[in-house]
């Protein structure tokens, strides 16, 4: 991955550790828009065993707090788009309050494209 370029619009109290390029890019494309985002913040409980131990939790790539908004990135591979998908679904669920929009990697990849931001990062 490329070295991680300065964020403006970032609200997190240490750099963040993207899992892959689209994240990066993505992160980009907030910060290219002065968009107020913080990286990972919450893990919501999917589902929990009798002990209330967590079986199953989600993660949600991005927070955009002044829309109070997540943003889930998702990769090219099949089979995490159905899990994903799947723990969406789970998610509005039990929390419908909570507002989370998926990207695939090719939304975030034209977005990138369109901005010019692959070449100035």
């Amino acid at each position: 991955m490329q070295e991680q370029p300065r964020f403006h619009a970032y609200a997190g109290d240490s750099p963040p550790a993207f899992a892959n390029e689209a994240e990066l890019e993505c992160a980009q494309i907030l910060d290219y828009h002065g968009i107020r985002w913080e990286y990972e913040p919450h893990t919501f409980t999917l589902d929990v065993d009798e002990d209330g131990n967590t079986l199953e939790a989600f993660t949600p790539d991005f927070y955009l707090p002044e829309q109070d908004l997540y943003l889930e990135i998702t990769t090219m591979k099949q089979s995490l788009v159905t899990k994903k998908n799947r723990k969406l679904r789970r998610l509005r669920e039990l929390r419908p309050d909570v507002r989370v929009k998926l990207f695939y990697r090719r939304d975030v990849e034209a977005l990138a494209e369109k901005y010019e931001l692959g070449e100035a990062s």
